[in-house]
């Protein structure tokens, strides 16, 4: 029977190195997701998940379990990922290009519409990778982990007013990057059809 997060927890706080296992293991793809879309490179993503995990441990013992584990690691996380973009070295560094998920286009629509939607991913990922930091962090725990306004602010020691605001500056951003791919697709069929 698997033990529930807050048994794991309990256990990580007392000294389970296997306890802290467990929580690494159920944990680290969300927070190599969070990292990644943030820091955008692979390799970075990768020390940004280990050191979050170093963090997390070194500081179980100020982990309230009243409160959820997922938005605290995610914390962390994208802290980490915000200093590292913002770093000096990180500002001179060359980004690699890539995709942001590594999802392949969907199959079945046609080759002109996998080409289409492939570049719209690309354009996407690279207006995203031009947002502040702040706003990035905010819109990456919105838009790909799913979280909660409460949770983003609780994430990332922000108000829920301070999330929404730039939140929606992100996505005014997002959405001048992305002009010529939120044109409705009639209008887009009908001018290719000319």
């Amino acid at each position: 029977m698997d033990q529930s997060d807050a048994d794991l927890l309990a256990g990580a706080q007392g000294g389970n190195l296997f306890a802290f296992e467990e929580v690494v293991r159920r944990y680290q793809r969300r927070v190599y997701a969070t990292a990644l879309r943030i820091v955008r490179r692979h390799d970075l993503a990768d020390d940004v998940t280990q050191e979050t995990f170093l963090r997390a441990h070194r500081a179980l013992g100020s982990y309230d379990r009243g409160r959820p584990f997922g938005p605290w690691i995610c914390r962390i996380a994208a802290n980490l990922a915000i200093n590292h973009v913002r770093s000096p070295e990180a500002r001179e560094e060359e980004l690699a290009d890539g995709q942001l998920d590594g999802r392949p286009a969907p199959g079945g629509e046609g080759p002109l519409q996998s080409v289409l939607e492939e570049e719209a991913r690309s354009v996407l990922a690279q207006a995203v990778e031009r947002l502040p930091p702040e706003q990035r962090a905010v819109f990456v725990l919105r838009t790909y982990d799913d979280l909660s306004y409460a949770e983003i602010a609780e994430s990332l020691g922000l108000s829920e007013g301070t999330v929404m605001s730039r939140l929606s500056r992100a996505r005014e951003k997002l959405r001048a990057a992305l002009a010529g791919y939120l044109r409705p697709a009639a209008a887009r069929a009908g001018g290719a059809a000319r």
